[in-house]
Order: structure tokens, then C-alpha cells, then sequence
């Protein structure tokens, strides 16, 4: 048990050497755990990125497969295309002096995404897992009124399930933001307090721009924004902008336009737990246990939202 002085994520991860930080569902998901990721660097760790990614890899050449599903991502990977938060970060990461390949993982179903984690663990030799969430769909059980974008966050979390390492953790920042997409945040509170009853939370704190690791999570965000300046992220510009002092409706991108944003000091906030919890409360990790193609998950998903009673949303009366 962690005293109230130390901070209970990296209590479990002290003895921890080898540490895999990965972005649980794709896009600029890897960025949300940049604050973490820095932070076991900065310890002397030695720490992995990954991140369940959007971009075409199809097309990368052989050498660039560490096993089948996995790339190693660098700096100069498929410099032809626009769109690339993996090769991105990897060029900031370069910038700033710090070990800079990025692993990325196809978007697939659970069974090859465990597969290619697995090669991933053993390659390294790793000994903790930090999976991170951009957002709060993660921590979604199934029967909520809206569940945001949940097929590639929980194909990852069923991909780690059984996978044998000594820490398994799930952060989630940018609470707030999944309301654009129909989630509730009352019910993520609720889903909070569950996880809390049963042990499986690891409590909360914030990523401040006064910290080493906020301030430079909000300069590869501004990093990412102009080297992505059709696509930046919404979920990380709202969180670097909540971490700079921004409150409201401020608008950082056009991909907002026509939307009321309430950017608020809430976005900053890392709620931490242990893996084995979201995945007990998730009603149907089971459906999606053999699933091949991310499509599949999302019909697994569908299929299931069919036949459970939907808890209704939950207003916060503050």
C-alpha cells in the first residue's frame, strides 16, 4: 500500500525496468501516456512506446516488422505520408535527445493484437505495462447509454487480459472530452467508483505544465499539431490547453468548429487501475475474445448493445 506522499501509478511500477507505455486506442492515443512514458525515463527506466495505430502500414517495408502486426517506427518511416502520430512523435522524441522508435501495432482484433503484444513483451523482456487511454471510453462497461469509440481501446484491453506480466495497468486522461461522442461522464464516475469497491483503483493526479514531463507533453502536442495541421488531436490539444490555464469554449483547431468545447482543469487529471479490473467490468470482453478484424469487434459490439438493458445518462449535479 502506497503512503499519501507517493503516488500510488508509480508505486507499482518502481521496481519495474522494463516498462511498455502504449496508447490503447490509436490515433494520438501514445501521446496521452507521453507525461508517464518521460516521467520512468527521467527515473532511469528503460521504456517502450507503442500505440494501436490509424496510419497505413501496409505499406512499410520488411525490415521495418518486428514480428507480425508490430512495426518499429522511426523518425524517417514513410516520410510520404501526411498522416503518421507514431513517426511524428518519433521525430519529436529525436529533438529531444530521448530513444526514438515508436512501436506501432495494426488495427486488428484481439487474437492477432495479443499475438504481436506478446512479441512485443518478450522482445524486451518487459516487466510492467502502462495502457493508455486519450479519453474515457476505456473504462465503458457496455451497457451505458453511449460508449464512445470503444472497439479499438477494449480490443486492447482484452489483448493483455491473460497475458503474463508482473504490472498491468490502465490510465485514463482527458476526462470530459468522450462527451462529443456520447458518453456520459456520471457514468464514468460511477464506473470509477465500481473499480474503486473492488480494489482496482489506483487513484488520480494531474500532469502540470509546472512539471518537467507536462511541459514537455504540451510542446510535442504543439509538436504534433503543426507537423499534422489537417488532423491534430483533439483529445491531446485539449488536454495540453486545459494544462496551460485554457477554460471554455476555446477553440485550437478547426476539426472543432461548430462545437462548444469545455476545456476545464478536469482534462489534466490521470486516473489510474490495475488492468485485471476494467477487464472484469467490461460486460463483453468475452464477445470479442476471438475476434480477427477490428470490424469484427465492432460487430461483437453492436450485437451485444442489442440485447442489454442501457443504464440511462447520468447527470453531475455540480
Amino acid at each position: 500500500m502506497a503512503s499519501l506522499h507517493t503516488n500510488p501509478l508509480f508505486s507499482r511500477l518502481e521496481s519495474a525496468q522494463r516498462i511498455l507505455v502504449a496508447g490503447a486506442g490509436g490515433g494520438f492515443d501514445i501521446y496521452a501516456g507521453l507525461p508517464i512514458a518521460l516521467s520512468l525515463i527521467h527515473q532511469g527506466k528503460q521504456v517502450q512506446l507503442a500505440n494501436l495505430s490509424f496510419s497505413a502500414l501496409e505499406g512499410l517495408p520488411l525490415d521495418a516488422w518486428l514480428a507480425p502486426d508490430v512495426a518499429v517506427i522511426t523518425p524517417e518511416t514513410a516520410l510520404h505520408q501526411a498522416y503518421f502520430p507514431e513517426r511524428t512523435l518519433a521525430q519529436w522524441l529525436a529533438l529531444h535527445g530521448y530513444p526514438s522508435n515508436v512501436h506501432a501495432f495494426s488495427r486488428v482484433g484481439v487474437q492477432p493484437l495479443r499475438a504481436a503484444y506478446r512479441a512485443l513483451i518478450e522482445k524486451y523482456d518487459i516487466d510492467a505495462v502502462v495502457l493508455v487511454d486519450g479519453g474515457t471510453d476505456i473504462l465503458m462497461h457496455g451497457d451505458e447509454s453511449g460508449l464512445g469509440t470503444p472497439e479499438e481501446d477494449l480490443a486492447s484491453v482484452a489483448a493483455l487480459a491473460p497475458i503474463d506480466v508482473p504490472e498491468r495497468l490502465v490510465v485514463s486522461i482527458g476526462f470530459g472530452v468522450d462527451a462529443y461522442h456520447g458518453v456520459s461522464h456520471g457514468l464514468v464516475l460511477e464506473n470509477i467508483a465500481a473499480l474503486e469497491r473492488d480494489g482496482s483503483c489506483l487513484g488520480a493526479f494531474s500532469v502540470s505544465r509546472n512539471t518537467r514531463e507536462g511541459a514537455l507533453f504540451v510542446d510535442a502536442v504543439a509538436h504534433a499539431h503543426h507537423h499534422t495541421p489537417d488532423h491534430p488531436s483533439i483529445v491531446n490539444g485539449s488536454i495540453a490547453a486545459a494544462a496551460q490555464g485554457a477554460f471554455g469554449d476555446v477553440q485550437f483547431t478547426s476539426r472543432t468548429r461548430g462545437s462548444e468545447l469545455f476545456i476545464n482543469p478536469l482534462m489534466t487529471l490521470c486516473f489510474a487501475f490495475e488492468l485485471d479490473g476494467v477487464a472484469r467490468n467490461c460486460l463483453y470482453l468475452d464477445r470479442i475474445e476471438h475476434t480477427h478484424l477490428i470490424r469484427q469487434v465492432s460487430s461483437a459490439i453492436e450485437a451485444f448493445r442489442e440485447e442489454v438493458r442501457q443504464r440511462p445518462p447520468r447527470r453531475i449535479p455540480h
